[in-house]
């Protein structure tokens, strides 16, 4: 069995709540240097949200809307995509490609922790076993919106015509 999402998962998750503010999320993410919170759920039966850095700029900045003034529900992704602590980081990869996302809750009955691009690179074996990485990189040029770069040590990413 290869490498699991939960062997390179963040499991320090920043949650915020879906009635903050914008501004306070901005403000959580750059105190945390992160670029994405999960929503939390509202009761047992909800589903769980995300907002992300993309979701503020595509969002509240760029139609010049007042981050004090906005709520998190009414920008956030909800429901989201999940993914099972057990699922080997290639099928993680190329589902994380299909949807375009940067990063996806893991979530297995609870909120176990967060996967995001940047976490592949923390795999012991990224230089010895690359297929995730090859085929997040080839699935993303197909679209062209991504360009993938792989040196030996690091993955460069960059938009395109964005």
């Amino acid at each position: 069995m290869g490498t699991t999402v939960a062997e390179v998962m963040t499991s320090e998750v920043v949650t915020i709540r879906s009635s903050a503010r914008v501004a306070a999320a901005i403000a959580l993410m750059q105190q945390r240097s992160i670029q994405a919170l999960i929503v939390e759920k509202m009761n047992d039966s909800d589903a769980y949200g995300i907002v992300t850095a993309g979701d503020i700029v595509a969002k509240v900045i760029a139609f010049g809307k007042d981050p004090k003034t906005i709520r998190v529900f009414e920008i956030m992704t909800k429901p989201c995509v999940v993914l099972n602590p057990n699922l080997e980081i290639e099928y993680a990869a190329r589902l994380l490609s299909q949807y375009h996302l940067h990063s996806a809750p893991v979530i297995q009955t609870k909120l176990l922790g967060l996967l995001s691009i940047t976490d592949f690179l923390a795999c012991s074996n990224v230089e010895q076993r690359p297929q995730a990485l090859t085929q997040l990189s080839r699935r993303l040029r197909r679209r062209g919106r991504f360009v993938l770069s792989q040196a030996p040590v690091l993955l460069n990413v960059r938009m395109l015509g964005q």
